[in-house]
This record gives C-alpha cells, structure tokens and sequence, in this order.
C-alpha cells in the first residue's frame, strides 16, 4: 500500500543544502517581495532573465523539489515564456517599437526585432516573478504561513485560523469524491459513455458530496466551539514558527543579490 502522507504534518527537518524548508514564511515572502515590485517596472531583458536565474538557482539548491515540480521549472515555465513572448511579439504596435531590424516579413506583416525584445521582455517579467513566487510558495505549508501572520504580524487569530480550516476544506473534498466515485463505480451507477452518462455521473456526486461537506463544517464547528474558539483575544501556540538569525540573513541577502542584479542589468546590452 501507498503511504498516506499528512499535507498539514509539521515538515520533515532539511538537510545539507535544503534551506528554505526551515525558514521562516514571512522571511520567503518579504526576500523575494522587492525584486517582484520593481520587476514590473522593467522595461529590458537583462533584468527579468537574470531574476529568473536567481530564482531557479534558490529553488534547486535549497528546496527539496518532487517530480512534478521539476517538470514545472524545466518545462512549464519555459514553455510559457516561450509562448507570451511570441504573442506579444506578434500583437505589438509597429510604430512603437524601434523598426532598425526585420526579423520575418510575409506579405505586408512586419515582425520586427524590437517587437521581439518587447515581447519577451514582458514574457520574461512574468516568469520571473512567478519563479520568485514559487521560492515560498513550493516551500511553505499553509498551517506555517497561517501561524507565521499571527505569531509574527499579529494577524487575529480569528481570521487566521478560519482562513486556515476553510483551506482545509478543498482536500478533504477531494477525498470525499474519490470515495464516492468509487462507491458509484463498485455499485455500477451511472455506467456508459458520452456527454449524458458524464453529466448522470456528476450529478449522482452532489448530494453525497454536500452531505459530507456539511457533516464535516459541523464536526469543525464542535471543535472549534469545544476549544473555545474566539472566547479570548489571544490563544497559546502548540507549534511556534520563530523568525530566526537565519531569516534574517536570507532576507538581507537577497536583497543584496538583487540589488547586485538590477546593476548588473543595468550595465548590460540587452537593456531595451
């Protein structure tokens, strides 16, 4: 059998080179926070490549990343710019983009070498913020990132950990379906192919699946009430999520590599 691993489980502690497991949510959001910022602004190729690049190396070096993850770094993303780029490029506006070099011309259509910079300028925006993102998004559990806002920023606990058991929710849904797809399958219900046995099917999953979403909220409710949820203003902490040393350096040093990368770029040639 396929061990069951528990998505809301306390991490497994890192090792070697597999940092950012064990660091703080706040300090993965505010490192790479700036750089996201001012990437909006950039108007050049050097700047979001060199962010991308950043990006990859933090997550390869210090996540622990499954297959599926990989996948999305070496093909999905890529794959993305890729695309964006060349849309871009197709639908910029001629007479705003510097016309010094034809790269295809077919019929009376233009693509002209500024329409590419300005296309994958922007594509290139896009994926380094989004691989940025994924520095803490890949490496940080919803209960931390819920913890880290209360203990660190003082969120009330009250939206926290509401937000936290309504997040909750969408796997235990998925569970649920399984189950009762299965059921449904061992009982032959709604067998047959096409678009009228797909609908048949679907339909025969809502009932069951709202019963169990409202035996599982009153279940959650009684516990949230039994422990006294919302009585007083604050509550003690089971797991505490310290903002270490250690975040601290991550924080100054990336602001340090970023800041070291935007005057990088700034002296490159492929500025736009």
């Amino acid at each position: 059998m396929t061990a069951v691993i528990d998505p809301y489980a306390e991490a497994a502690p890192s090792r070697g080179l597999r940092f950012l497991p064990a660091l703080n949510p706040l300090a993965k959001i505010a490192a790479p926070l700036p750089a996201m910022i001012a990437l909006v602004f950039a108007r050049d190729l050097a700047t979001p490549l060199a962010f991308l690049v950043l990006a990859y190396a933090a997550l390869l070096v210090g996540a622990r990343l499954s297959g599926r993850m990989l996948g999305l770094l070496a093909l999905a993303i890529p794959a993305s710019v890729l695309v964006i780029g060349l849309g871009f490029s197709v639908w910029a506006d001629a007479a705003r983009i510097d016309q010094s070099v034809t790269v295809l011309q077919l019929g009376g259509w233009t693509l002209y070498g500024g329409a590419l910079v300005t296309g994958f300028s922007t594509a290139l925006r896009l994926g380094a913020i989004v691989a940025l993102a994924l520095v803490g998004g890949l490496t940080t559990t919803g209960p931390d990132l819920v913890r880290s806002l209360v203990q660190q920023l003082r969120v009330p606990y009250r939206i926290g950990y509401t937000a936290l058991a309504a997040f909750r929710f969408v796997p235990r849904f998925g569970h649920e379906l399984e189950i009762i797809r299965q059921a449904h399958r061992v009982r032959g219900a709604h067998g047959g192919r096409g678009p009228f046995a797909a609908a048949a099917r679907w339909g025969g999953y809502v009932v069951p699946l709202l019963a169990g979403a409202i035996r599982h909220a009153e279940r959650v409710a009684l516990a949230m009430d039994a422990r006294a949820f919302g009585a007083h203003s604050t509550r003690t902490e089971r797991h505490l999520v310290p903002f270490r040393a250690r975040d601290v350096v991550f924080v100054v040093a990336f602001w340090a590599a970023s800041a070291a990368l935007f005057v990088w770029a700034g002296a490159t040639p492929l500025v736009g």
